[in-house]
């Protein structure tokens, strides 16, 4: 592959509530990523509501292997003002979903946990998805991504399920995760 991209490994978990230490007022960033149609491409717009600053990436995400969700080869180009206004065009496109009008775009509140020399990155998402949180945990090896031993608040692990995928979520409500969730197994409960 390209020298340009980096091997991201990753493990992707469910949670409920933000570990204790964070509350929703707690520093994090807000995310808008909008997910180019068709493509492996999105257009992530970052926002510090603490410092009010905007920063913006064009990125590409290339599954390393069609069976394995948890490695990925990812390419990222930082853009300034400029160039993002070029991209602008792509954001909050509205799409059909099942007959209904929705946006390519989502929207999370991410928000920064250590655990056992791991950061977590903790995202809450906001409507049409509020209710959903997913946790992402990245490792250097994949000998390191196996012996990860999950704290207590992350629930279930779907890093393996191509449901939780950002572009698959694109278009999709709380509604839709819970019936995904009991198609899966009767006995989840995590939302």
């Amino acid at each position: 592959m390209n020298k340009n991209y980096r091997i991201e490994r990753r493990r992707v978990f469910l949670f409920q509530d933000l570990p204790e230490g964070l509350m929703r007022s707690s520093e994090h960033l807000q995310f808008f990523d909008n997910y180019l149609q068709n493509t492996r491409l999105r257009i992530r717009s970052i926002r510090s509501p603490k410092t009010k600053q905007w920063s913006y990436v064009l990125e590409q995400r290339i599954q390393i292997n069609e069976n394995d969700f948890s490695v990925w080869y990812v390419n990222e180009m930082q853009l300034d003002e400029a160039e993002h206004s070029i991209f602008e065009q792509f954001e909050e496109l509205e799409i059909e979903v099942n007959g209904q009008k929705r946006t390519n775009e989502l929207r999370f509140n991410r928000y920064f946990y250590k655990f056992n020399d791991k950061q977590i990155e903790l995202d809450i998402f906001l409507r049409p998805l509020w209710g959903l949180n997913l946790a992402k945990v990245f490792f250097e090896s994949e000998d390191e991504m196996r012996a990860f031993r999950k704290p207590d608040f992350l629930l279930l692990e779907v890093t393996q399920m191509p449901f939780f995928l950002g572009k698959n979520l694109v278009g999709k409500t709380l509604e839709d995760v819970k019936e995904y969730l009991q198609s899966i197994s009767e006995s989840v409960e995590c939302l």
